[in-house]
Protein backbone atom coordinates (compact mmCIF):
# COMPACT_ATOMS: atom_id res chain seq x y z
CA UNK A 1 0.00 0.00 0.00
CA UNK A 2 1.24 3.51 -0.74
CA UNK A 3 1.03 5.97 1.83
CA UNK A 4 1.91 9.63 0.53
CA UNK A 5 3.62 11.86 3.56
CA UNK A 6 1.63 14.66 1.83
CA UNK A 7 -1.19 14.34 -0.86
CA UNK A 8 -1.88 17.73 -2.07
CA UNK A 9 -3.37 15.74 -5.34
CA UNK A 10 -6.44 13.98 -2.67
CA UNK A 11 -7.14 17.46 -1.21
CA UNK A 12 -7.79 19.13 -4.55
CA UNK A 13 -9.72 16.32 -5.64
CA UNK A 14 -11.66 16.97 -2.67
CA UNK A 15 -12.45 20.89 -3.19
CA UNK A 16 -12.17 21.03 -6.97
CA UNK A 17 -15.35 22.41 -7.67
CA UNK A 18 -14.69 24.78 -5.27
CA UNK A 19 -11.45 26.09 -6.40
CA UNK A 20 -11.68 25.92 -10.04
CA UNK A 21 -14.32 28.37 -9.68
CA UNK A 22 -12.29 30.45 -7.14
CA UNK A 23 -9.12 30.33 -9.72
CA UNK A 24 -11.62 31.14 -12.96
CA UNK A 25 -12.77 33.83 -11.19
CA UNK A 26 -9.34 35.36 -10.66
CA UNK A 27 -8.39 34.46 -14.39
CA UNK A 28 -11.73 36.46 -15.30
CA UNK A 29 -11.40 39.81 -13.24
CA UNK A 30 -7.50 39.81 -14.00
CA UNK A 31 -6.66 40.43 -10.47
CA UNK A 32 -3.24 38.68 -10.00
CA UNK A 33 -1.63 40.74 -7.52
CA UNK A 34 -4.54 41.56 -4.94
CA UNK A 35 -5.08 39.20 -1.88
CA UNK A 36 -6.98 41.68 -0.03
CA UNK A 37 -9.91 39.34 -0.08
CA UNK A 38 -8.17 37.04 1.85
CA UNK A 39 -6.36 39.26 3.95
CA UNK A 40 -10.03 40.31 5.62
CA UNK A 41 -11.04 36.43 5.60
CA UNK A 42 -7.69 35.30 7.22
CA UNK A 43 -8.00 38.62 9.45
CA UNK A 44 -11.63 37.55 10.81
CA UNK A 45 -10.38 33.97 11.19
CA UNK A 46 -7.66 34.73 13.33
CA UNK A 47 -9.47 37.86 15.08
CA UNK A 48 -6.64 40.47 14.32
CA UNK A 49 -6.96 43.92 12.79
CA UNK A 50 -4.42 43.14 10.48
CA UNK A 51 -3.35 40.48 7.73
CA UNK A 52 -0.38 41.64 5.31
CA UNK A 53 0.13 39.02 2.37
CA UNK A 54 3.52 38.90 1.88
CA UNK A 55 5.88 36.58 -0.99
CA UNK A 56 6.39 34.03 0.94
CA UNK A 57 6.84 32.46 5.17
CA UNK A 58 10.69 33.50 4.98
CA UNK A 59 9.57 37.14 3.82
CA UNK A 60 7.01 37.50 6.40
CA UNK A 61 9.68 36.80 9.25
CA UNK A 62 12.15 39.29 7.40
CA UNK A 63 9.94 42.29 7.00
CA UNK A 64 8.80 41.79 10.75
CA UNK A 65 11.95 41.95 12.09
CA UNK A 66 13.08 44.65 10.18
CA UNK A 67 9.63 46.40 10.79
CA UNK A 68 9.77 46.02 14.15
CA UNK A 69 13.39 48.77 14.36
CA UNK A 70 15.23 45.19 14.95
CA UNK A 71 18.89 45.29 13.57
CA UNK A 72 22.82 45.57 14.20
CA UNK A 73 23.63 45.16 17.73
CA UNK A 74 20.37 43.57 18.80
CA UNK A 75 19.54 40.04 19.81
CA UNK A 76 16.41 37.64 19.46
CA UNK A 77 16.10 34.36 21.17
CA UNK A 78 15.42 31.55 19.12
CA UNK A 79 14.65 28.04 19.79
CA UNK A 80 17.40 25.42 19.28
CA UNK A 81 14.53 23.43 17.00
CA UNK A 82 13.10 24.86 14.12
CA UNK A 83 13.52 25.36 10.49
CA UNK A 84 16.26 28.06 9.71
CA UNK A 85 13.89 30.44 7.72
CA UNK A 86 13.42 31.58 12.03
CA UNK A 87 16.62 32.44 12.68
CA UNK A 88 17.25 34.35 9.33
CA UNK A 89 14.73 36.83 9.29
CA UNK A 90 16.76 38.03 12.59
CA UNK A 91 20.03 37.44 10.31
CA UNK A 92 19.05 39.75 7.60
CA UNK A 93 18.24 41.95 9.45
CA UNK A 94 21.45 42.60 10.75
CA UNK A 95 20.42 41.24 14.48
CA UNK A 96 21.94 37.86 16.13
CA UNK A 97 19.83 34.72 16.84
CA UNK A 98 20.69 33.52 20.54
CA UNK A 99 19.28 30.38 20.52
CA UNK A 100 17.50 28.49 23.52
CA UNK A 101 16.87 24.54 23.91
CA UNK A 102 13.83 23.27 23.36
CA UNK A 103 11.14 21.44 25.85
CA UNK A 104 11.61 17.45 26.24
CA UNK A 105 8.14 16.57 25.98
CA UNK A 106 6.79 18.96 23.36
CA UNK A 107 9.42 20.28 21.18
CA UNK A 108 9.20 24.26 21.71
CA UNK A 109 11.49 26.49 23.28
CA UNK A 110 11.66 26.21 26.62
CA UNK A 111 10.38 29.05 28.83
CA UNK A 112 12.31 27.76 31.80
CA UNK A 113 15.37 28.57 29.28
CA UNK A 114 15.00 31.92 28.38
CA UNK A 115 15.62 34.25 31.04
CA UNK A 116 19.51 32.79 31.18
CA UNK A 117 19.52 34.05 27.45
CA UNK A 118 18.58 37.50 27.80
CA UNK A 119 21.34 40.16 27.97
CA UNK A 120 21.10 44.00 27.68
CA UNK A 121 21.27 43.41 23.78
CA UNK A 122 18.17 41.41 23.87
CA UNK A 123 15.43 42.78 21.73
CA UNK A 124 13.25 40.11 21.10
CA UNK A 125 11.46 36.73 22.01
CA UNK A 126 10.53 34.52 18.65
CA UNK A 127 8.41 31.81 19.79
CA UNK A 128 7.73 28.98 17.21
CA UNK A 129 4.69 27.36 17.39
CA UNK A 130 6.56 23.89 15.98
CA UNK A 131 4.65 20.92 14.46
CA UNK A 132 1.62 22.53 15.02
CA UNK A 133 1.60 22.64 18.93
CA UNK A 134 1.56 25.81 20.34
CA UNK A 135 4.24 27.34 22.64
CA UNK A 136 3.72 28.00 25.88
CA UNK A 137 2.51 31.53 25.67
CA UNK A 138 1.88 32.44 29.11
CA UNK A 139 5.27 32.17 30.85
CA UNK A 140 6.21 33.80 27.43
CA UNK A 141 4.88 36.63 27.42
CA UNK A 142 4.91 37.16 30.79
CA UNK A 143 9.29 37.12 30.73
CA UNK A 144 8.61 39.60 27.41
CA UNK A 145 6.55 41.60 29.80
CA UNK A 146 8.82 41.61 32.78
CA UNK A 147 11.45 42.50 30.46
CA UNK A 148 9.52 44.88 27.99
CA UNK A 149 10.81 42.81 24.87
CA UNK A 150 8.97 42.32 21.65
CA UNK A 151 7.05 39.09 20.68
CA UNK A 152 7.09 37.24 17.49
CA UNK A 153 5.19 34.26 17.10
CA UNK A 154 6.13 32.02 13.76
CA UNK A 155 3.28 30.39 13.43
CA UNK A 156 4.16 28.50 9.95
CA UNK A 157 3.51 25.41 11.12
CA UNK A 158 0.14 26.44 13.29
CA UNK A 159 -3.15 27.35 11.28
CA UNK A 160 -5.56 27.31 13.64
CA UNK A 161 -4.11 26.07 16.73
CA UNK A 162 -5.08 27.20 19.73
CA UNK A 163 -3.71 27.87 23.79
CA UNK A 164 -6.27 28.27 26.39
CA UNK A 165 -9.13 28.98 23.00
CA UNK A 166 -7.19 32.09 21.71
CA UNK A 167 -5.84 31.58 18.27
CA UNK A 168 -1.72 31.01 17.74
CA UNK A 169 -0.71 34.61 16.22
CA UNK A 170 -2.89 36.83 18.33
CA UNK A 171 -0.58 36.91 21.34
CA UNK A 172 2.49 38.75 20.32
CA UNK A 173 3.46 42.37 18.84
CA UNK A 174 2.96 40.03 15.14
CA UNK A 175 3.00 37.01 14.11
CA UNK A 176 4.37 35.00 10.56
CA UNK A 177 2.52 33.16 8.71
CA UNK A 178 3.69 30.73 5.45
CA UNK A 179 1.33 29.02 2.60
CA UNK A 180 3.90 27.02 1.38
CA UNK A 181 1.91 23.81 -0.16
CA UNK A 182 2.75 21.56 2.26
CA UNK A 183 1.44 23.55 5.04
CA UNK A 184 -2.13 22.99 6.47
CA UNK A 185 -3.42 26.08 5.20
CA UNK A 186 -0.84 25.94 1.91
CA UNK A 187 -1.14 27.66 -1.41
CA UNK A 188 -0.67 26.54 -4.48
CA UNK A 189 2.76 28.13 -4.86
CA UNK A 190 4.55 30.35 -2.55
CA UNK A 191 3.22 32.51 0.19
CA UNK A 192 2.72 34.07 3.49
CA UNK A 193 1.82 36.92 5.54
CA UNK A 194 1.86 39.17 8.63
CA UNK A 195 -0.52 39.70 11.59
CA UNK A 196 -0.76 42.11 13.77
CA UNK A 197 -3.02 44.49 15.97
CA UNK A 198 -0.54 47.16 15.36
CA UNK A 199 -1.79 49.57 13.11
CA UNK A 200 1.33 51.42 11.98
CA UNK A 201 3.70 48.28 12.31
CA UNK A 202 0.93 46.70 9.55
CA UNK A 203 1.13 49.99 7.23
CA UNK A 204 5.12 49.60 7.03
CA UNK A 205 4.94 46.07 6.40
CA UNK A 206 2.71 46.16 3.46
CA UNK A 207 4.82 49.60 2.36
CA UNK A 208 7.93 47.38 2.59
CA UNK A 209 6.48 44.88 -0.15
CA UNK A 210 5.68 47.26 -2.01
CA UNK A 211 8.88 48.73 -3.12
CA UNK A 212 8.59 51.39 0.20
CA UNK A 213 4.78 52.71 -1.20
CA UNK A 214 1.40 53.40 -0.90
CA UNK A 215 1.37 55.82 -3.50
CA UNK A 216 2.06 54.66 -6.88
CA UNK A 217 5.60 56.13 -7.76
CA UNK A 218 6.06 58.02 -4.39
CA UNK A 219 8.37 56.02 -2.40
CA UNK A 220 8.91 56.53 1.33
CA UNK A 221 12.06 54.41 1.80
CA UNK A 222 13.98 51.77 -0.49
CA UNK A 223 11.58 48.77 0.49
CA UNK A 224 11.22 45.26 -1.85
CA UNK A 225 8.67 43.42 -3.88
CA UNK A 226 7.15 40.49 -1.82
CA UNK A 227 3.07 40.17 -1.95
CA UNK A 228 0.85 37.39 -2.18
CA UNK A 229 -0.99 37.23 -5.80
CA UNK A 230 -4.22 36.98 -6.40
CA UNK A 231 -4.60 33.50 -7.55
CA UNK A 232 -2.60 32.94 -4.12
CA UNK A 233 -5.38 34.59 -2.29
CA UNK A 234 -8.19 32.56 -3.99
CA UNK A 235 -6.65 29.27 -3.52
CA UNK A 236 -6.20 30.26 0.86
CA UNK A 237 -9.69 31.50 0.69
CA UNK A 238 -11.10 28.60 -0.36
CA UNK A 239 -8.95 26.37 1.84
CA UNK A 240 -9.36 28.28 4.76
CA UNK A 241 -13.17 27.49 4.91
CA UNK A 242 -12.14 23.66 5.29
CA UNK A 243 -9.65 24.50 7.88
CA UNK A 244 -11.11 23.66 11.04
CA UNK A 245 -12.49 20.51 9.51
CA UNK A 246 -8.94 19.13 8.18
CA UNK A 247 -7.36 19.91 11.08
CA UNK A 248 -10.18 17.65 13.47
CA UNK A 249 -9.20 15.05 11.19
CA UNK A 250 -5.52 15.66 11.50
CA UNK A 251 -6.34 15.10 15.25
CA UNK A 252 -8.03 12.01 14.68
CA UNK A 253 -5.06 10.60 12.72
CA UNK A 254 -2.65 11.76 15.45
CA UNK A 255 -4.71 9.81 18.29
CA UNK A 256 -4.66 6.37 16.16
CA UNK A 257 -1.14 6.87 15.69
CA UNK A 258 -0.86 7.40 19.33
CA UNK A 259 -2.80 4.41 20.54
CA UNK A 260 -1.05 2.00 17.87
CA UNK A 261 2.89 3.16 18.47
CA UNK A 262 2.96 4.38 22.17
CA UNK A 263 4.11 0.63 23.62
CA UNK A 264 7.30 0.82 20.24
CA UNK A 265 8.43 4.59 19.94
CA UNK A 266 8.30 8.07 21.87
CA UNK A 267 5.05 9.39 20.34
CA UNK A 268 4.06 13.22 20.78
CA UNK A 269 1.97 14.92 23.26
CA UNK A 270 -0.62 17.52 23.41
CA UNK A 271 0.46 20.20 26.15
CA UNK A 272 -2.90 20.90 28.54
CA UNK A 273 -4.90 23.92 27.60
CA UNK A 274 -3.89 23.06 23.46
CA UNK A 275 -5.27 22.84 19.84
CA UNK A 276 -2.80 20.58 18.58
CA UNK A 277 -3.14 21.16 14.72
CA UNK A 278 -0.34 18.23 13.64
CA UNK A 279 1.38 19.86 11.28
CA UNK A 280 3.71 16.65 11.64
CA UNK A 281 3.42 13.84 13.64
CA UNK A 282 6.90 13.36 14.97
CA UNK A 283 8.08 9.93 16.75
CA UNK A 284 11.77 9.04 18.72
CA UNK A 285 12.99 5.51 17.20
CA UNK A 286 16.65 4.82 18.55
CA UNK A 287 17.26 3.13 15.01
CA UNK A 288 15.97 6.15 12.68
CA UNK A 289 17.66 4.85 9.33
CA UNK A 290 16.51 1.25 9.99
CA UNK A 291 12.63 2.49 10.35
CA UNK A 292 13.21 5.42 7.40
CA UNK A 293 14.56 2.62 5.16
CA UNK A 294 12.00 0.19 5.92
CA UNK A 295 8.85 2.47 5.58
CA UNK A 296 10.40 3.34 2.34
CA UNK A 297 10.55 0.13 0.64
CA UNK A 298 6.50 0.16 1.76
CA UNK A 299 5.80 3.06 0.30
CA UNK A 300 5.51 4.68 2.77
CA UNK A 301 6.68 9.00 3.00
CA UNK A 302 8.72 9.70 6.22
CA UNK A 303 11.19 12.78 6.67
CA UNK A 304 13.34 14.32 9.29
CA UNK A 305 12.14 17.57 10.56
CA UNK A 306 14.98 18.60 11.43
CA UNK A 307 18.25 16.90 11.54
CA UNK A 308 20.78 19.43 13.07
CA UNK A 309 19.71 21.98 14.93
CA UNK A 310 20.19 25.06 14.44
CA UNK A 311 22.82 26.26 16.60
CA UNK A 312 25.29 23.78 15.15
CA UNK A 313 24.70 24.13 11.70
CA UNK A 314 27.34 25.50 9.39
CA UNK A 315 25.15 28.78 8.77
CA UNK A 316 25.61 29.98 12.52
CA UNK A 317 29.36 28.21 13.22
CA UNK A 318 30.58 31.61 13.69
CA UNK A 319 28.33 31.97 17.06
CA UNK A 320 30.53 29.25 18.71
CA UNK A 321 28.11 27.13 20.20
CA UNK A 322 28.75 23.73 21.16
CA UNK A 323 25.72 20.36 21.00
CA UNK A 324 26.93 20.27 24.86
CA UNK A 325 24.88 23.77 25.41
CA UNK A 326 21.47 21.95 23.24
CA UNK A 327 21.55 18.42 25.06
CA UNK A 328 17.58 18.34 24.12
CA UNK A 329 18.08 19.51 20.63
CA UNK A 330 21.02 17.71 19.99
CA UNK A 331 19.90 14.93 22.00
CA UNK A 332 17.24 13.80 19.92
CA UNK A 333 17.74 14.52 16.32
CA UNK A 334 18.95 11.28 15.46
CA UNK A 335 16.34 10.10 16.70
CA UNK A 336 13.33 11.99 15.20
CA UNK A 337 11.08 11.17 12.22
CA UNK A 338 7.99 12.27 11.23
CA UNK A 339 5.39 9.89 9.76
CA UNK A 340 2.85 10.80 6.99
CA UNK A 341 0.19 13.34 8.34
CA UNK A 342 -2.60 14.57 6.67
CA UNK A 343 -6.37 15.38 6.45
CA UNK A 344 -7.18 12.33 3.62
CA UNK A 345 -5.58 9.92 5.13
CA UNK A 346 -7.58 6.56 5.53
CA UNK A 347 -7.85 4.61 8.79
CA UNK A 348 -6.52 1.54 6.88
CA UNK A 349 -3.63 3.41 5.90
CA UNK A 350 -2.33 5.00 9.39
CA UNK A 351 -3.44 1.31 10.32
CA UNK A 352 -0.66 0.03 7.97
CA UNK A 353 1.71 2.79 9.36
CA UNK A 354 1.47 1.32 12.50
CA UNK A 355 1.98 -2.02 11.85
CA UNK A 356 5.04 -1.27 9.87
CA UNK A 357 6.59 1.12 12.17
CA UNK A 358 5.90 -1.68 14.70
CA UNK A 359 7.95 -4.63 12.79
CA UNK A 360 11.42 -2.28 13.38
CA UNK A 361 10.91 0.88 15.95
CA UNK A 362 13.41 0.12 18.81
Amino acid sequence: MKVNFVDLRAQYLSIKPEMDAAIAGILESCAFVNSKSFEKDFAEYLGVKNVVGVGNGTDAICMAVHCLGIGPGDEVICPANTFIATAEGIGWAGATPVFVDCDPLYYNLDPAKIEAAITPRTRAITAVHLYGQPADMEPIMKIAKEHKLIVIEDCAQSHGATYNGKKCGTFGDVACFSFYPGKNLGAYGDGGAVATNNDELATQIRKLGDHGSNVKYRHDFEGINSRLDGIQGAVLSVKLKHLDTWSDRRIAVAARYGAGLKDVCKVPTTAPGRRHVWHLYVIQVNNRDEVMKHLNDQGIGCGIHYPVPLPVTPAYAHLGYGAEQFPVACGTADKLVSLPMHADLTDEQVDFVIAEVKKVAK
